[in-house]
């Protein structure tokens, strides 16, 4: 057994060895977090993952080998754990951790929770459910070089959802290739794209169907079976995209038939991505050009730049854009890369041209190339060193919380590089709650602004408690004296009422309503405003504080000018609120997403910070309280995940 002896005091170490912990995540940060544990004297370990093991984890994801590819990453996790305390006591779920099972009951047998997530709807879950079950949890998040952690145990500090998050920035690999919702979304797709046909090929940027989207199937043996039918031996043999581009002489229908019809079809197959969203649709190349040439262009005011062409138009420019960048590939002789940059007319039409293809398949409206340019970006891969440091910070909070000196523990930053007074990491006192949390205020309650008379029963259900308050099964009670039930978690007991109005119940300006999760163990107070003039394609909006909405995709509407999954996302989410002088919109490609707090402020010209406003009130929110005098301004501490 290999394993740290000696030190800690004996005190410690007996509750080290006796307390059960919950890992929730076994993915880049897990991974380190695991092997943490059980060397620091863990015995006692439950960790949950609905992921399977892909071969673009094996860069950075070191308990994992290329003969694991397709398997559950908690149960290949816990078998090489294993293998450094082969005495721990170590149990595995191949699930979500959002499954009803999995309720308060289940998180009291903890001593602590400890979070490795890659997604913000499971990060709100557990939050609410250790608070619920008055669980210590201590949260985490990196993004390329920077990350943190902070520890919340309710009624000492701010849970998750204290403060508003701003738009999340990374997004798993199976929504990038299988289920986009968002234009970044199949931005991000044609960037990966380009470098996988004319520039230097990298496995975590793969553009094909993911087959095994755990999504796709939540059996554990069918989501396997289909990691091994497209991933022979590891997925180290097949035929990568740009031999197969080379192959047919980079022709421009091939690759489009390939990319917009054949892959497509075949994401059709995967049923079940569907029974929730709106379907994508094929282009063949044929149909695309036999389209009328009144449809070609549409042409309005403004620069060309800040047109949107049409779905032929943009089928020219990308049949263009890889005639150029392919006559550019063979100048530059036999294994030659080019590196994409926003500011190579070729390289931009490319991106602008296939993100825009996409987005027509999956039913988005289409961005111009203005759109495109400010939206694309940097793309910044995960950091498997910074995991390992994030990870070694948990276990110290968690070894704080054992002792009993939770007034010990911090919120700490790592930084990109090191501060004037040459830290990189920099730690702050953990905030007190906010006594207006939705979430962990002592009678949680929002006011929500709607018109009674067109919010249909299912949209208050759907886009409202699910999606943008991240409810998982909400039973609502109308407070009308009387105890009318408006909406059942069982299934079927409430089903009739949802192509209903509110107005039909008696809802109207000032009602209120009694929202229970018994799942989370939470309930909410919604007061209803009633609205005639909402602003066009807004259905309903949050008076005073709120949290962005979690990432959870719902069901769209069934409207021609509807985005898959949101609506229109006319205003690129990811630029609408980014400061004037930065001429890219960051986009963070890991496996883990930066928590809230550390996009307190960013970067001016000249080095110094400022604190960016608040994605909802426009507001600077007040910085964290410094743990020591600094010698120099102390915004200079922070670097934002941004």
């Amino acid at each position: 057994m290999v394993q740290l002896v000696g030190s800690l005091r004996k005190e410690l170490a007996d509750s080290v060895s006796s307390c059960k912990v919950l890992v929730v995540g076994a993915g880049g940060i897990g991974c380190e977090l695991l092997k943490n544990l059980v060397l620091t004297g863990f015995k006692n370990i439950e960790v949950i993952d609905l992921d399977t093991i892909d071969v673009s984890n094996l860069n950075r994801q070191f308990l994992f080998q290329k003969k694991h590819v397709g398997k559950s990453k908690a149960q290949v996790a816990k078998e090489s754990v294993l293998q450094f305390c082969p005495n721990a006591n170590i149990t595995s779920y191949h699930d979500s951790i959002m499954n009803p099972d999995y309720n308060v009951e289940f998180f009291r047998n903890f001593t602590l929770v400890m979070n490795a997530l890659d997604n913000r709807a499971a990060r709100n879950h557990v939050n609410r459910m250790c608070l619920a079950a008055d669980i210590p949890l201590i949260e985490s998040g990196t993004a390329g070089y920077l990350g943190q952690v902070t520890v919340i145990k309710k009624g000492l500090t701010e849970c998750y959802e204290c403060q508003p998050k701003p738009t999340q920035k990374t997004f798993p690999g199976c929504t990038i290739r299988n289920t986009p919702s968002e234009p970044i979304h199949c931005i991000v797709w044609a960037k990966y794209l380009y470098n996988q046909l004319f520039g230097e090929e990298d496995a975590d940027q793969e553009v094909s169907p993911d087959t095994a989207d755990p999504e796709a199937s939540w059996d554990p043996a069918q989501s396997a079976a289909r990691a091994e039918a497209s991933n022979q031996d590891g997925d180290i043999k097949r035929v990568s995209t740009k031999e197969w581009a080379r192959s047919t002489g980079y022709d421009p229908m091939k690759i489009f038939n390939k990319l917009f019809k054949d892959d497509i079809m075949y994401l059709l197959t995967m049923d079940k991505l569907w029974k929730k969203r709106k379907a994508p649709q094929p282009l063949d190349w044929a149909d695309v050009q036999q389209m009328a040439c009144s449809q070609e262009e549409a042409s309005g005011p403004g620069l060309r730049d800040q047109q949107v062409l049409s779905v032929r138009g943009y089928s020219q420019l990308f049949s263009s854009s890889v005639e150029t960048l392919r006559a550019q590939l063979a100048e530059k002789g036999e294994g030659a890369q080019l590196v994409w940059d926003k500011d190579d007319p070729p390289a931009m039409d490319f991106v602008t041209a296939a993100a825009n293809l996409r987005m027509h398949v999956f039913s988005m409206n289409m961005k111009s190339r203005f759109d495109v340019k400010s939206m694309a970006g940097n793309i910044i891969p995960a950091i498997a060193t910074t995991n390992a440091v994030i990870a070694g910070l948990i276990v110290l909070e968690a070894l704080k919380i054992l002792s009993g000196e939770l007034e010990q523990c911090r919120t700490v930053f790592l930084n990109k590089q090191p501060n004037p007074r040459k830290k990189l990491l920099v730690p702050c006192a953990l905030d007190p709650p906010n006594a207006n949390c939705y979430v962990c205020a002592s009678k949680p309650e929002v006011t929500v602004r709607l018109n009674v008379s067109k919010t249909l029963v299912l949209s208050l259900q759907d886009k409202i408690l699910k999606e943008k308050f991240g409810m998982v099964a909400p039973d609502v009670q109308i407070e009308d004296g009387k105890g009318t039930i408006l909406i059942s978690s069982e299934e079927g007991e409430t089903e009739g009422n949802n192509s209903r109005c509110l107005s039909e119940f008696g809802i109207r300006n000032g009602s209120q309503l009694q929202v229970d999760d018994f799942l989370q163990d939470y309930t909410l107070l919604v007061n209803i405003l009633h609205c005639e003039d909402l602003e066009k394609d807004v259905e309903f909006e949050v008076v005073g504080d709120a949290p962005e909405k979690a990432p959870a995709p719902s069901a769209p509407e069934e409207t021609k000018n509807i985005a898959n999954g949101n609506q229109d996302s006319a205003l690129p989410s990811t630029s609408s609120k980014a400061p004037a002088e930065q001429d890219d919109v960051l986009i963070v490609d890991s496996d883990e997403e930066p928590s809230s707090s550390a996009t307190d402020v960013a970067a001016e010209p000249g080095g110094h910070k400022r604190k960016l406003q608040d994605a909802e009130t426009g507001e600077g929110r007040s910085k964290r309280k410094r743990l020591e005098e600094p010698t120099t301004s102390a915004d200079d501490d922070i670097i934002a995940l941004d």
